[in-house]
């Protein structure tokens, strides 16, 4: 059965990225004999033209080989390399067609902390094992080749669970984290009181703080 014949969990996604950033604090991660909770999360639209756009999104410049999974539909992962070295993990969101994305930035390892430690080194802190999108793909061991997986697949590797809906406003909001275009969006979302959040690091080639969307 296809995904878009079934109704799962992830179904919740299919929702603009600021509102699908905020159901992914807190949802759960399992990959590789890694189980983790979502604690740090940044929203990204699209182009020009779509109803969400956004000049620090991949997407902006319109859809091409690389970036197409970004258009959906919700639920698949979109995997890209920062710096031509770090692996980094998105959720797509939105409506099928219109690209939309949920960068995961950093988790709480709370199962296989020892499968983890093995792929990050044994002097990492535990509360540095997940904190940053390379870092959480390193120790989940979220791959390149993930790119457009079903996370809503009980029989894929990789795969999210959100949490149950409770009616509120999960996290707190601000800028996200080293985007030189659209640095002031508030788009970073975190679960406070959490050490493995990273902290803010603006952009050396951002506008002055109030002189970007």
């Amino acid at each position: 059965m296809g995904r878009s014949e079934r109704r799962g969990s992830l179904d919740a996604l299919a929702v603009d990225p600021v509102t699908a950033a905020r159901s992914l604090l807190g949802a759960e991660l399992e990959s590789r004999g890694v189980l983790a909770t979502i604690v740090e999360v940044e929203a990204y639209g699209g182009p020009l033209g779509q109803p969400w756009p956004d000049a620090a999104a991949h997407s902006y410049g319109g859809p091409r080989p690389r970036n197409a999974v970004m258009f959906g539909p919700a639920g698949r992962m979109y995997t890209y390399r920062s710096y031509g070295i770090h692996v980094c993990a998105n959720v797509v969101c939105g409506t099928e067609g219109f690209a939309a994305a949920v960068l995961l930035r950093s988790a709480v390892i709370t199962g296989g902390e020892e499968v983890a430690r093995s792929r990050r080194g044994l002097a990492v802190p535990t509360a540095a094992l997940a904190r940053g999108p390379g870092n959480l793909c390193s120790a989940l061991g979220i791959l390149m080749a993930d790119n457009g997986i079903d996370l809503d697949d009980d029989a894929g590797e990789v795969r999210i669970r959100l949490k149950p809906p409770t009616g509120g406003v999960n996290g707190v909001a601000g800028p996200r984290v080293g985007v030189s275009t659209a640095a002031d969006r508030p788009w970073r979302f975190w679960l406070p009181g959490h050490p493995e959040v990273s902290a803010y690091r603006r952009s050396p080639r951002a506008p002055a703080p109030g002189g970007s969307d």
